[in-house]
């Protein structure tokens, strides 16, 4: 290991000679023995391979662009909570200044989801798209479920929609403050998406991605 990993493990941590840790390469993980620690620089034995579990269901994850603050949290989280995939929606009603900065953010958030990662001992780290625009984030859905949260008084419940669903993918939208605009529930139903609620109160939306996936989660058995 080296770099700024290798440092932080050196240095912060203060790693010694003979302790374990669990490697991973992305598809693999390994029992792996310090036998080394220099600045930047930790080599390992590799004693075993280990167990390297994967989700059942791929999910995407659709988020339009919020406060950074809370836009962060719900990465950590979202992470935590499995999803392969988080593409950041440029949406009409996110906040023009945020978009602007949203580029410049993309390091922070990789990194943000490498730490959550490796903090919830996840074996792939999630892909951060690009940010995009609602209608090409619902048009790049490939098969298998798709949900729309939604604050409409149509809009079935997240119970019902999930139920006795059985898919190996799933796309889940969480829109901005303010909802979603009635064009971009249009281009989401062109896009097979299924609109549902969590119910009568308005949830922040790093709360809802909490909400929403575990529940998700739940429904299909997500291992």
């Amino acid at each position: 290991m080296e770099g700024e990993a290798a440092h932080h493990l050196g240095r912060v941590l203060r790693a010694q000679t003979g302790q374990l840790y669990e490697l991973s390469d992305g598809e693999r993980v390994w029992l792996g023995r310090i036998e080394s620690v220099s600045r930047d620089r930790v080599q390992f034995a590799l004693l075993e391979a280990l167990p390297a579990g994967h989700p059942s269901v791929d999910v995407t994850l659709l988020l339009a662009v919020v406060k950074f603050d809370a836009f962060e949290w719900a990465l950590e989280k979202a992470t935590e909570l499995g999803v392969a995939t988080i593409v950041p929606l440029a949406t009409e009603r996110s906040e023009k200044a945020l978009l602007a900065a949203a580029a410049k953010r993309a390091d922070r958030w990789r990194k943000i989801l490498l730490e959550a990662s490796q903090q919830s001992r996840r074996v792939r780290i999630p892909v951060l798209g690009g940010l995009a625009r609602p209608d090409s984030g619902f048009a790049s859905r490939k098969d298998g479920l798709a949900v729309m949260l939604s604050e409409r008084a149509t809009a079935s419940p997240l119970r019902k929609v999930l139920e006795g669903q059985r898919t190996a993918r799933a796309t889940l939208a969480i829109g901005p403050e303010g909802g979603w605009t009635d064009a971009e529930f249009a281009a989401a139903k062109s896009s097979g998406f299924v609109e549902a609620s969590l119910g009568g109160l308005i949830l922040r939306a790093e709360t809802a991605v909490m909400a929403a996936l575990a529940s998700l989660n739940y429904a299909l058995d997500c291992e």
